[in-house]
């Protein structure tokens, strides 16, 4: 779920706001909003950011999954936080806001954003996929395993469904994925995992 809370401000003003260690918000157009997912929510990000470790362990990659993070669109008054974020360590000597507040500007320095969909679909299917576009984030997964987001992005009739967005050509190319059929990663190639298997980490408790 998402709360609006009710101030309007710029990004600067937003990270000078920014509690430290109580919640996690996000700013989008100026208005902060609280996150505040339910647990099924955070099993869903947890059991991918397990798999991911993994992988990232056995590629012996200098990459890492941060603990808390904004990614700033290149927008004037928006910063994100996806559920899940993979990093690339050596990128971040580029990164001017990364030192001080943990903020990431370029998509090079991300190797996958993941957003688990909520109440708030529609960020995750239209403004998320386009600025991470526009960032040049190389792969974004959209992990709606309840089919909250309207039949275009979940079949008729709706089912859970993770859209797979590769960017090639500065464009990202979508594939919606149901039941059995598997990821297939460009960043992770080695990535043994179906769909089935990730919307289970959070239907468990249905």
């Amino acid at each position: 779920m998402v709360q609006a809370l009710s101030e309007t401000l710029t990004f600067e003003e937003f990270l000078d706001w920014y509690p430290d260690g109580q919640g996690r918000y996000e700013l989008i157009d100026g208005i902060v909003s609280e996150m505040t997912p339910t647990g099924d929510h955070e099993e869903v990000g947890v059991f991918i950011a397990r798999k991911l470790n993994v992988e990232i362990d056995r590629l012996e990659q200098p990459w890492f999954i941060p603990r808390t993070y904004i990614v700033r669109p290149p927008v004037l008054a928006s910063g994100y936080q996806p559920d899940v974020l993979v990093v690339d360590r050596l990128s971040l000597d580029q990164e001017p806001l990364w030192k001080r507040s943990s903020v990431i500007t370029r998509g090079a320095s991300i190797k996958l954003a993941i957003e688990v969909v909520s109440t708030n679909w529609r960020d995750d299917y239209g403004r998320k996929l386009f600025d991470y576009e526009v960032m040049g984030i190389s792969e974004y997964w959209i992990v709606d395993f309840r089919a909250l987001g309207a039949r275009r992005f979940t079949g008729y009739p709706k089912q859970p469904t993770l859209s797979l967005c590769q960017l090639i050509e500065g464009e990202y190319q979508i594939q919606l994925l149901q039941g059995d059929q598997p990821i297939i990663s460009q960043a992770f190639p080695g990535l043994t995992l179906t769909a089935a298997q990730v919307f289970q980490a959070g239907l468990n408790q249905a």
